[in-house]
């Protein structure tokens, strides 16, 4: 298993996110990959996650899901994958005490490649599909909460995510209504709605 930091747009490492690639073993029958090991993951973050939920979704060309996050008490970290397809998955550092907050890190994860991208609490996520169709499946440090979920305005210039929309062979991001009303960095900020 390889883990690296990310970079983020002004060229500085990430502290948190972690991009995750298993080592796999493939022959002309196909492939097999460890796609989760408790050991091995609790050794690259540092210290012991404990995951209260699975969730799976499939998306369509273009569909833009995020940014999502969840406050105290349920905050929520999650580990991404893309075993179908392919999307450009990003977090946002919503963390006030971070040197990178309100910066985003963002890595393509696909079947192909089968990367996976660790979360944690204190940043919003959010993915943009790449190919015809995707599935994407992750493990959440902590159960959805509707009182505790916030969004975060997937295009806002102060962030300035740099999403790969010339990917989507002239489609329109696809967001769900909340999403596309979500509220900007600033306004998050100002509401008191980040990390501490």
């Amino acid at each position: 298993m390889q883990v690296e930091q990310l970079h983020t747009a002004s060229g500085g490492l990430m502290e948190g996110p972690l991009l995750i690639t298993p080592q796999v073993f493939g022959d002309t029958r196909g492939f097999f990959y460890e796609s989760w090991n408790q050991r091995r993951f609790d050794q690259a973050v540092g210290h012991p996650i404990a995951f209260s939920q699975d969730n799976h979704s499939r998306s369509s060309r273009g569909v833009l899901r995020g940014l999502h996050y969840q406050l105290e008490p349920e905050p929520q970290g999650k580990l991404v994958r893309c075993p179908v397809g392919a999307i450009f998955d990003v977090a946002v550092d919503l963390r006030r005490s971070s040197p990178t907050f309100g910066q985003w890190v963002g890595a393509e994860l696909s079947g192909e490649n089968h990367r996976q991208l660790w979360v944690p609490v204190g940043f919003a996520h959010g993915f943009l599909t790449l190919s015809d169709h995707a599935e994407v499946l992750y493990k959440a440090s902590g159960f959805w909460s509707k009182t505790c979920e916030r969004s975060l305005r997937w295009n806002d210039p102060e962030v300035g995510i740099a999403w790969p929309l010339d990917r989507l062979a002239g489609v329109a991001p696809l967001l769900a209504d909340k999403d596309a009303a979500a509220p900007t960095f600033a306004e998050a900020v100002a509401a008191g709605e980040v990390f501490k």
